[in-house]
This record gives C-alpha cells, structure tokens and sequence, in this order.
C-alpha cells in the first residue's frame, strides 16, 4: 500500500514538473524581448541622434528645418540597408552621452569620435573615417600657428563649443590661452575670420569644410593633424545585435568607396595637399 502511494507522489510531481517546464516555455516564447534590429524594423524607423552643429558631418539647416552633411548621408544608407525610414532626434555635444544612454535614440551619428571614455559607457562601431585635432585660423596668420607651442600663449584667444572632445583638448593642451566657450559651434569659424577669436581647435573635417566655404580661413595644419583618431556610431549598451550589423554596414560602404565619395563630396576637395603648411622645423 505504502508503495503504490509512493508511486503516485512520484508521478504526480513528474506531472507538476513537466507543467511547470510547459508553463515557463510558454511565457518564455510570449514575452520573449525582441532584438534591436527586430524593434526597429517593427517600429519602421531608425532613430539618429545628430548634434545639428557639425560641418560638414551633421547641420540642422535653420532654413530648410533639415538634416544634411556627410554623417546625414551616411544615416541614411543605413536606414536604407535596414529598409526603414529614418528620425533624426537633437542631441547636443554635452548630453549626447545621457541621451544615448536615455535611448532617446536607437544611434547616434554625428561625427562622434571614437573615445576610451566613450566606449566604456557605451557601445561604438568601428571607425569609419579617419580624423584629428587640427587648428583652424585667419589665412593671414598662416605663418603664425604653426604648432601648440605657437598658439599656448595668453594673448591668443582660442574659442571653442561646450562638451566637446575641441574643448577638452584645448584644456588639457594648451593651459596658456585665452579660452573662450561659445555655446554654438557653426558659428566659432566665423567668429575667428571676423577677428572675435583667434584660433578655434577642431577635427580635420570640420577645418577643410570651412576653409572651402570662407578664403578669410585657413588649416596650415591639416595634413599634420595633433592627434589621430576615427569617427565612429554611438549606441546604448544592449544593442550588441545592431552594433554587428553596423560593423559590416560601414565595411560594405567602404568597400564600395561611398565613404570616399562623401569625404570628397564635403570636405576634401577643398584643401590640396600643396595648400597646407608643413610643421616647422
């Protein structure tokens, strides 16, 4: 008697046991979380993060209301790639990290460089494009600013954005000068042709750009750039999926010699090697 009791505990609790298995596959199939690429592709829209303030990567045209410049492009290929459209959301250099890690967007593509403090907090893809600390000045001081040394000096007045990677290396290379922050960053170049600054410490893109739109500027140092570094996309940690499928976007891209064509199209075409001086001796 005691047996058959055993006997009925035991396949009573197989019983419960293959339910409860049953049960959690079954919530597990139901709420299972979807992927990055799954949720963007159901929504129909990629999310871009984009500062709006970088010539020639990433502009809000205050006149036309949109998005242009090499990292808009670029965006959009991606968006296209994944067969959706696109959302560009305003993000600023000082809370491009929170809004990132917020998931205010999916990513952000906004000539951002590749940082160690960056990828520590978040996500980034490979570089796409390579770049550097360079000055940008008045052609008549071409001569003038020819290293750091030349332009750590009290008298020059060096203007920079808030946030920024130009404003931390202007702090931490160049203690001597005159700092100037200016909140909005399209407008620093032209503040330096006008005489307001000096110097403005910016990437080697955004200097070529604004060589080619005003002959009052010069890059004397574009070719010998301070520092090397690359551009890369910003993502929020648990984006792993579409930051593979980022990866092998821009590889195909390069491949494919678009990432040439839009660095011609919007900034190297308007510096010559021959234009640009070399470091002095």
């Amino acid at each position: 008697m005691g047996n058959n009791k055993n006997h009925k505990n035991n396949r009573l609790l197989v019983i419960l046991m293959l339910a409860a298995i049953t049960i959690c596959m079954l919530l597990s199939s139901g709420c299972q979380t979807k992927t990055k690429i799954e949720e963007i592709q159901d929504r129909g829209v990629l999310k871009v993060g984009a500062t709006g303030d970088y010539q020639p990567m990433s502009y809000l045209d205050p006149e036309t209301g949109e998005y242009v410049g090499f990292d808009t492009e670029l965006a959009e290929d991606l968006a296209d790639d994944l067969d959706v459209d696109i959302e560009f959301v305003e993000t600023s250099w000082p809370t491009l990290m929170d809004d990132t890690l917020a998931g205010k967007f999916d990513l952000a593509i906004s000539g951002i460089t590749i940082t160690d403090a960056r990828e520590e907090q978040a996500l980034m893809s490979d570089g796409y494009l390579e770049n550097g600390k360079t000055l940008l000045c008045r052609a008549e001081d071409v001569y003038r600013y020819t290293s750091l040394e030349t332009i750590n000096k009290p008298e020059v007045r060096v203007m920079e954005n808030p946030g920024g990677t130009n404003e931390k290396f202007a702090r931490e290379n160049l203690p001597d000068v005159t700092l100037i922050i200016h909140d909005v960053n399209q407008e620093i170049p032209g503040l330096v042709a006008s005489g307001e600054a000096d110097v403005m410490i910016t990437e080697v893109v955004e200097a070529g750009y604004y060589v080619g739109q005003d002959e009052r500027l010069a890059a004397p140092l574009i070719y010998e750039p301070f520092t090397h570094g690359e551009l890369g996309v910003l993502m929020p940690k648990g984006s792993e999926d579409l930051l593979s499928y980022v990866n092998e976007f821009l590889q195909e891209e390069k491949n494919s010699g678009r990432i040439d064509e839009l660095a011609d199209e919007f900034f190297l075409k308007y510096i010559e090697y021959d234009d640009a001086l070399a470091p002095a001796a």
